[in-house]
């Protein structure tokens, strides 16, 4: 064997001394990775791939999909096997999972609640067995509490007194809890996860109850005493019906208000007063009713109900008639024996005459239908009253003005409204509510007249004001209208007077331009050389130029006369 060994390592090292470098690194690359594959197989088959939610199966199909469907809501991602076991990936997740349905009331019948604190122990003395027992329940019950989301921390302890013989003897199981709740959590003032917590403890000892749990948080306020809450909670659930039958007041409200705003406006209905009466109390109901069998249905296109019932219906009939004519005998047997005929012929006896005796037997049967209900929250009676005020219009004369009483008001007439739409919108408020005479429920639609003198104070304080505010308009125009003609009399009788002044100026220009040009014309006619001075020659020129530029530019010299009128 030796050499055998000897001669396989030889070979083996001769083949890897032939092989190259590249061949070596692939052997080595493929003995390593064989390596690492075994063991993540073997680690891999070690460790279970999910852990048993409950280690018994659930055959009620019903309580198994609530669960299913309570551990997806957890988002964890439950399976179920050919045995009907429900499991989920980690054991964490088991807990967790087993504190919440343990909460809710969804633990299966067959499912054993000491199964989930099952730990086994081995000891040598009943009295090691017993304390190992309760600190491994202590302990599995501590894991399972601070499992929950709400809690941080929890302190556990149970006490199991031994077992006595007689029972007035036995002590009470008590546990006592102390909760450290997690930040922003309401797991000491929610009654539901209290009562949850309290239920897993009952249910972790075996023999414990509800009087002798106590739950504390961790400044020593007792948190489990519900009988001191009882009061508060009737208060409310009282509170939370008042509250249900105000939504529903007050959706009816609306929807009815709407609907008749929109119709005859919202100024005209304005208040809609509605009550709502409900049975709150929650009972079973089990009852036998009895019905007339329906024989014809009603023909729901005709205008009357045409349908056709019947009370019983006659399965089957018998009819006997017995009927006897003759003289009636008894034969009677051996002495001190009664005879054989039938009592009903024997006391025909010595009897002469007819008797006939006719029996009918009918089988008959009904509609007949066992009631099992359980009746929730229902409405008793509802009341509703509305107000539909009519219409005012202002009244008009004959030439199409408004008349004003002796007040100065506007004089206005008031229109009721028909008592057809009456009728017409108590129809659709019963039928908004589902209106059922025989439950007592009762609908009013009244027109009674809205006081509206402030409303009506208020128009004619601002039609007044209106007519106010025209007249003081037209008295402004007016004003302006008197100004504006004032000023352009004034404009015309000063234009007036500067034109007759210029007149005047210019004739007596014309008269000293006539004396001064009277000496020139007499000198020249008798002959006379006249000398005429620097000045007169050139304002004579100037004359001439402007005499000249006046005949040829007429438009540029009025311009320039008018410029220079009204510069002055």
């Amino acid at each position: 064997m030796n050499e055998w060994l000897k001669k396989l390592f030889t070979q083996i090292k001769a083949l890897w001394s032939k092989w190259t470098l590249v061949q070596k690194l692939i052997l080595i690359g493929i003995v390593v990775a064989a390596v690492v594959a075994l063991i993540l197989v073997l680690r891999v088959s070690g460790t279970p791939t999910s852990v048993p939610l409950f280690d018994v199966p659930i055959t009620d199909e019903a309580m198994r999909d609530r669960i299913l469907f309570r551990i997806n809501q957890e988002n964890i991602n439950p399976s179920i096997n050919s045995a009907n076991i429900i499991t989920v990936p980690t054991s964490a997740d088991a807990r967790r999972m087993r504190a919440i349905l343990v909460r809710e009331d969804m633990v299966p019948g067959n499912v054993d609640p000491w199964n989930l604190f099952d730990t086994e122990r081995w000891t040598t003395t009943d009295f090691e067995r017993n304390v190992n027992l309760r600190r491994s329940i202590t302990q599995m019950l501590t894991q399972h509490i601070e499992a929950l989301d709400d809690v941080d921390r929890a302190n556990v302890v149970v006490t199991m007194p031994e077992r006595t013989t007689f029972l007035a003897d036995q002590s009470p199981v008590t546990a006592s809890v102390v909760i450290y709740q997690k930040p922003n959590s309401d797991i000491l003032t929610n009654r539901k996860k209290i009562e949850g917590i309290q239920k897993l403890v009952r249910f972790a000892v075996e023999g414990l109850t509800d009087e002798y749990i106590v739950i504390t948080d961790s400044s020593g306020n007792v948190i489990n005493n519900f009988e001191d809450l009882a009061d508060f909670d009737r208060v409310k659930l009282v509170e939370k019906e008042q509250q249900l039958i105000a939504l529903m007041e007050k959706q009816y409200r609306n929807s009815i208000l709407t609907a008749l705003q929109n119709i005859f406006t919202a100024d005209r209905v304005r208040d809609l007063n509605i009550k709502i009466d409900m049975d709150m109390s929650k009972r079973d109901v089990d009852a036998k009713e009895f019905s007339p069998i329906t024989i014809r249905e009603d023909n729901p296109d005709t205008p009357y109900d045409d349908s056709e019932f019947k009370d019983t219906l006659t399965v089957s009939s018998e009819t006997s008639t017995t009927r006897w004519q003759g003289s009636g005998f008894d034969p009677e047997g051996p002495a001190g024996t009664t005879g054989q005929t039938p009592p009903v012929y024997g006391d025909m006896s010595n009897l002469y005459g007819l008797s006939e005796q006719s029996i009918v037997r009918r089988n008959e049967v009904v509609n007949e239908r066992q009631i099992r209900e359980q009746k929730s929250p229902s409405i008793d009676r509802v009341t509703v009253s509305v107000n539909i005020d009519g219409e005012w219009k202002i009244k008009y004369n004959e030439t199409g003005r408004m008349v004003f009483l002796p007040n100065g008001s506007m004089d206005r007439e008031y229109i009721p409204v028909d008592p057809a739409d009456i009728a017409k919108a108590q129809e659709l408020v019963q039928d908004a509510i589902g209106f059922n005479r025989s439950r007592g429920d009762s609908v009013t639609v009244r027109n009674i007249r809205f006081d509206r003198t402030a409303q009506f104070a208020t128009e004619d304080a601002a039609y007044m004001r209106a007519q106010q505010t025209q007249r003081t308009i037209l008295l402004i125009l007016g004003g302006i209208a008197i100004i504006l003609v004032a000023f352009i009399v004034f404009r015309v009788i000063t234009r007036e007077l500067e034109r007759r002044r210029r007149l005047k100026e210019e004739e007596l220009l014309r008269q000293h331009q006539i004396e001064r040009e009277q000496p020139l014309w007499e000198a020249e006619q008798a002959g006379m050389e006249v000398s005429m001075s620097v000045e007169e020659r050139k304002r004579l020129e100037l004359q001439e130029n402007a005499i000249n530029m006046a005949k040829e530019h007429p438009e540029d010299v009025a311009l320039l006369i008018r410029t220079w009128l009204m510069e002055e």
